[in-house]
C-alpha cells in the first residue's frame, strides 16, 4: 500500500525540470546499490564517441521514466479513473523506475556479444536477493513477482503493462526527449505536455485522444528521425562494432584458456557464460574500461589493437552501398583472407532496420503494439486509418549497406586485392 513520504523529495532535472518523489518506497529503491549502479552506465552506450554530450545515465532515464509515469497516473485518477487495484499505482510507478535494472555496460553491445536480455536480469534483480527484492517485499509478499511481471509484459492489467511498454510509452517518450537534449539535435522535441494531456485510459488500455493527433504524429517522426540520425549513425556504428569484437575475441581468449596480463573477477566469469546476480552487478564501464586500457598491452595482437581503437576513438571507416548480394559479400571475405587481413574482425557488414510503427492491418484486430485514438462518439479508430504521415514512415525501412573496415591495415593490402573489391574500399 502507499506510503506517502513525510516530505516530498525533488530532483532538478534537465528534461523534465523536476522529478517528484512522495512515495517511501520509490525514495528507498532510489537509494539502493542495484539503482545507484545505473549511474555508471551510459543511457546511449558508444554514442558519446560520435556526439560528445551523450554522457547522460541510465539512472537520470530511469527517473524521467518514473515521473512521466507519475504524470500520467496522477491525470488519470484526477480525472476520475477508479479502476486500479488497491496497490496498481505503486506497482506501475515502481516497474517504471526498475524497468532498466538489468543493462549492462554499453548496454545493448553487451547483450549481443553475450546473447543476454537486459529485461531477464532485471527480472532476476527484482526477484532474487537483493537491496531491491527486501524493499519490494516490505509492500507484499507476492509485489517483487508483480513488478517481474510487468517488466516481461504478463501482468494481468493491460492498462499497468501500456504505461511502461507499449507504443506510446514513459520509457520512449523520455529517451527520445533526453537523448535529443544529450545529444544536442532537435529531431526529439516533442511536445510532451500536449501529448500527456490527451491520453485515455479506455477499456483496460491507454488511448489518445482524437484531437491529439497531430502531437502523435510529431511523435513517431521524432522517432524515426532519432533512429537515423542519432542511433543509427554510422560512426556510432562504427564504435559499437568494435566494441562487439573486443567482447567476441575476450570471451576467445578466455575459453582458450589464454593467461591474460590483466583480467578482473567477474569478467572471467562473464566470458565464461557464469555469472550470478551479484557479479553481474559489479558489472559497469568504469570497470570495462580498465580492462580495455590494460588489454591495449595484452599479447594477444587482435585483442590489443581493437582495444586501442576503442580508448583513442581510431574507429574504423565505413562505406555504403545499396545493394550487396552474398557472393559479392562472400568474395570479399575470400580476397581479405587471400591479402593476410582477417576477415572475421577486419570486416563488418552492417544493415540497420527500424520499425517506427506498425500499421493497422483490416482483420487483425487492434493489438498492443498499436496506437488507438478515441473520437468524441467513443470508438476507437487505428493511428495509421487517419494520419497519412503515420502510413509513410510505416514499415521497416530499407536501409544502405555500410561495410567497416579498418584503413590503415586494409589501404596496405589494396594492391593484393581483385581490382573490383579494391574499387568499394578505395573511395
Amino acid at each position: 500500500m502507499r506510503q506517502p513520504l513525510s516530505e516530498e523529495k525533488v530532483f532538478k532535472d534537465p528534461v523534465h525540470n523536476y522529478i517528484h518523489v512522495q512515495d517511501t518506497i520509490i525514495w528507498r529503491l532510489i537509494n539502493t546499490p542495484e539503482f545507484q549502479r545505473l549511474r555508471r552506465i551510459r543511457q546511449l552506450g558508444t554514442s558519446y564517441l560520435t556526439f560528445h554530450g551523450a554522457e547522460h545515465s541510465r539512472f537520470s532515464h530511469s527517473l524521467g521514466v518514473y515521473e512521466i509515469t507519475r504524470r500520467i497516473i496522477s491525470q488519470f485518477e484526477r480525472s476520475g479513473y477508479k479502476d486500479w487495484m488497491p496497490e496498481e499505482r505503486l506497482l506501475t510507478l515502481c516497474a517504471a523506475l526498475l524497468h532498466d535494472l538489468g543493462h549492462g555496460p554499453f548496454s545493448h553491445s553487451i547483450e549481443e556479444a553475450f546473447e543476454m536480455d537486459h529485461e531477464d536480469w532485471t527480472r532476476r534483480i527484482i526477484l532474487e536477493d537483493t537491496e531491491i527484492t527486501a524493499i519490494l517485499r516490505d509492500v507484499a509478499d507476492d509485489f517483487p513477482a508483480k513488478v517481474a511481471s510487468v517488466i516481461a509484459k504478463t501482468y494481468e492489467h493491460e492498462i499497468v503493462v501500456n504505461l511502461v511498454s507499449g507504443p506510446l510509452d514513459a520509457d520512449r517518450m523520455d529517451y527520445l526527449l533526453r537523448d535529443a537534449y544529450y545529444t544536442g539535435v532537435n529531431y526529439g522535441t516533442i511536445d510532451i505536455d500536449r501529448i500527456l494531456r490527451m491520453l485515455r485510459p479506455y477499456d483496460g488500455r491507454v488511448v489518445v485522444k482524437e484531437s491529439g493527433m497531430h502531437a502523435i504524429e510529431d511523435y513517431l517522426m521524432s522517432r524515426y528521425q532519432m533512429y537515423w540520425q542519432v542511433y543509427f549513425h554510422p560512426v556510432t556504428r562504427s564504435s559499437e562494432i568494435i566494441l562487439r569484437q573486443i567482447l567476441r575475441r575476450a570471451k576467445e581468449l578466455v575459453l582458450e584458456g589464454h593467461a591474460f596480463r590483466f583480467m578482473i573477477e567477474p569478467l572471467s566469469d562473464l566470458f565464461s557464460g557464469e555469472v550470478s546476480v551479484a557479479q553481474y552487478l559489479l558489472l559497469d564501464e568504469a570497470l570495462m574500461q580498465t580492462a580495455f586500457m590494460q588489454w591495449t598491452l595484452e599479447d594477444d595482437p587482435v585483442l590489443s589493437d581493437l582495444c586501442s581503437r576503442f580508448i583513442h576513438r581510431r574507429l574504423y571507416k565505413y562505406v555504403e552501398t545499396e545493394h550487396l548480394d552474398s557472393e559479392t559479400i562472400d568474395e570479399i571475405r575470400r580476397s581479405f583472407s587471400a591479402a593476410g587481413l582477417r576477415a572475421d574482425y577486419d570486416l563488418e557488414i552492417d544493415y540497420p532496420t527500424d520499425l517506427p510503427y506498425d500499421v493497422f492491418r483490416p482483420g487483425d484486430g487492434f493489438d498492443s503494439k498499436q496506437i488507438l485514438l478515441l473520437d468524441r462518439h467513443e470508438r476507437l479508430r487505428e493511428i495509421s486509418e487517419v494520419s497519412d504521415i503515420v502510413r509513410s514512415i510505416s514499415g521497416i525501412h530499407r536501409g544502405r549497406y555500410h561495410l567497416y573496415f579498418p584503413q590503415d591495415k586494409v589501404q596496405k593490402a589494396l594492391p593484393q586485392l581483385p581490382a573490383r573489391i579494391a574499387e568499394i574500399f578505395a573511395r
